[in-house]
């Protein structure tokens, strides 16, 4: 049985208050309030196991926002001189041991984290250091490709992103042309390997041009506002990056070549999306 993990198991009896599934570590629990309507002794249930508050191995139906071995962004519920508690779906919240703290969190902050079975304590805990949990290996891809990139942490220079759930790298902002968020998940190219074996990244295919590039951010966010925004040439920049997260001037070539194209009308303070497009 993976402990922290999904697994297929048995409904071995029921009792009042639930039903008890046979494995390979014993029976265990899954609260009435959890068990699937119609389900029989015999049957085969697909649950998630993990403990509860007084250690017992438990199930539940529930899905997780993050199981054993991944990474996640969760929202800190309590912090006590134990560490942090983080809400992850499930009714008991996941600790996140002071000793795996990077720095002090606050009730209602998102942190990203690695989940991961501590092997003293046989119990399901969260790191904050995520980058320990990285691999050690060059990164198996070439520049130029595409990947999937984890937000993990916002810095001065950008935003820390795990790529494809084993390596670093680097969005940079003037590479950014929306809003992103701790554990956003978007598609991204590998702009250039380093030396270290971090990886600087990119929203857009290399060499695709800023402006084309950021007019089809223009075109979706059109066709998302039912054609109309209030963004023209005589728009306020932090009115620009604001509602498109992209520069003045960015926004300004992305008008333009929607409006080469026909797409677009324009006006000072507003764009309106051509009929049709």
């Amino acid at each position: 049985m993976n402990l922290g993990d999904f697994n297929e198991l048995e409904v071995a009896r029921e009792v009042d208050f639930g039903m008890y599934l046979t494995s390979d570590d014993g029976d265990l629990l899954l609260p009435r309030k959890y068990i699937p309507e119609g389900t029989q002794v015999g049957d085969v249930l697909r649950v998630f196991v993990y403990r509860d508050s007084e250690d017992r191995l438990i199930a539940t139906t529930l899905e997780p926002y993050a199981r054993v071995g991944q990474f996640a962004a969760l929202t800190v519920r309590d912090v006590t001189s134990t560490g942090a508690f983080l809400d992850w779906g499930l009714e008991k919240d996941l600790l996140l041991p002071y000793s795996n703290l990077r720095r002090n969190l606050r009730p209602g902050e998102r942190a990203t984290v690695f989940v991961y079975l501590d092997e003293n304590s046989d119990r399901i805990v969260a790191s904050a250091k995520w980058e320990w949990f990285l691999s050690d290996a060059p990164f198996p891809g070439k520049e130029g490709d595409a990947a999937d990139l984890f937000v993990a942490e916002e810095t001065d220079l950008g935003y820390k992103v795990i790529v494809d759930g084993t390596h670093q790298g680097l969005l940079y902002h003037n590479e950014v042309f929306k809003p992103l968020r701790l554990g956003d998940v978007h598609t991204g190219y590998i702009r250039q390997i380093r030396p270290d074996g971090k990886l600087d990244l990119s929203l857009q295919r290399p060499g695709y041009d800023e402006a084309l590039a950021a007019a089809d951010t223009l075109l979706e966010a059109l066709r998302q506002a039912g054609g109309t925004l209030p963004l023209g040439d005589k728009s306020e920049p932090e009115d620009v990056y604001r509602r498109l997260g992209m520069s003045k001037k960015v926004f300004k070539k992305a008008l333009g070549t929607l409006y080469k194209r026909g797409q677009v009308q324009l006006e000072p303070e507003q764009t309106r999306l051509v009929a049709g497009q």
